[in-house]
């Protein structure tokens, strides 16, 4: 069996297999972590919104949603001829071409050390993997190739040969990239407040607790979605959430979101407070404003360090950027480094004379006001 993905539409991939030849379309995974989809403001938008802005990416959030959303039918992610996985590399390829085209300049922020209480999520991440994979098997073994997909995207995870690759393929772009210390999305955030970068784009709303001005969600993963178990697609477009403008519907500051946010669970105390979801979270601390203040939560707030939690989002470690440079793009590198991994020189040289069409047209425009 090979797979190949339709770079001119990337929503679609064909997979051959015993003579067969289908089509399907690439499914967007949801988010992980904070859960404040029912509190914060978001308006739908446009990536054409975005043109001559720069966006903060967090890294790992992008390249994962690659890993986990590109793959086959039966769950197997797309692979070189020498069984190296290329996934990622596809999708930071289209989704590429599709911002430089639009005149975006995005710029990725890559993790560094996790703080030490993140360390319950993150094995409670493997373990989600762990049993994810035993449902992948026993679903293969019984042909039921939807549930296989499902869970095998669910055992997603990123080796650090993909984060290496990863940079690698940004700098044929021309595309800069930038290590943090820590949490990759607390210093996207911090660009947002330099003014470096217009927004933050990740699908995970720690963002906002970690101040970014604005966070913009499905902007790695606009396109069609296939709704779980149902032969039905549903259109994603770029959603985009004003800190402020939600702060001010909700009538709360930053530091009180923050408490409605560990009651809920984040990252650093991942059960959250038992039988309270974001709107009992946020009428607690409107009643009450601070946790230490509740007074029928005091039990479980003694095994949580929530000074710590506070001041990770409040303080975080970000990194000091004194200039994002952007430089031109290199197209026989990015063919040349993708010919080496079983990508098609035919649809990778039409991707990037649409990518090259596009930016002369944008360079041309440009002269005519000088």
């Amino acid at each position: 069996m090979y797979i190949k993905i339709d770079l001119k539409n990337h929503n679609k991939i064909s997979i051959k297999s015993k003579g067969i030849n289908t089509k399907y379309l690439i499914d967007t995974t949801n988010s992980m972590g904070l859960n404040l989809k029912d509190l914060v403001i978001r308006e739908k938008t446009t990536l054409e919104a975005f043109s001559n802005r720069v966006i903060a990416i967090d890294a790992y959030n992008a390249i994962y949603q690659f890993l986990a959303s590109i793959r086959g039918p039966d769950g197997l992610q797309l692979t070189d001829s020498e069984g190296r996985i290329t996934s990622h590399l596809s999708g930071l390829l289209y989704r590429n071409v599709n911002f430089l085209s639009l005149g975006i300049q995005p710029v990725y922020v890559f993790d560094g050390k996790p703080p030490s209480l993140k360390t319950a999520e993150i094995e409670r991440r493997k373990q989600v993997k762990r049993d994810a994979t035993v449902k992948y098997e026993k679903a293969v073994a019984e042909g039921n190739m939807e549930d296989a997909r499902k869970f095998a995207q669910q055992t997603t995870s990123m080796r650090d040969g993909m984060v290496k690759e990863s940079k690698e393929f940004l700098t044929f772009f021309g595309i800069p990239y930038i290590e943090a210390p820590s949490e990759g999305e607390a210093t996207a955030a911090h660009l947002t407040n330099t003014g470096q970068a217009y927004a933050s784009a990740s699908q995970d709303y720690d963002s906002i607790l970690c101040g970014a001005k604005r966070l913009v969600r499905n902007f790695t993963s606009s396109g069609r979605r296939k709704i779980p178990n149902r032969n039905t697609y549903i259109d994603v477009v770029p959603e985009i959430i004003e800190t402020q403008k939600t702060l001010d519907e909700i009538g709360m500051t930053r530091e009180e979101l923050i408490d409605v946010g560990i009651l809920i669970g984040t990252d650093f105390n991942p059960n959250g407070f038992e039988r309270i979801g974001p709107k009992t979270a946020m009428k607690l601390i409107k009643q009450h404003s601070r946790l230490e203040d509740i007074p029928q939560i005091q039990e479980q707030l003694a095994g949580i360090d929530f000074q710590q939690i506070r001041k990770i989002f409040l303080n975080p470690e970000v990194a000091v950027v004194d200039e994002i440079v952007f430089n031109e793009v290199d197209y026989e590198g990015i063919m040349k480094y993708l010919k080496e991994r079983s990508f098609s020189e035919d649809r990778i040289r039409s991707t990037l004379n649409r990518l090259k069409k596009a930016l002369e047209k944008k360079s041309q425009n440009l002269d005519q006001w000088f």
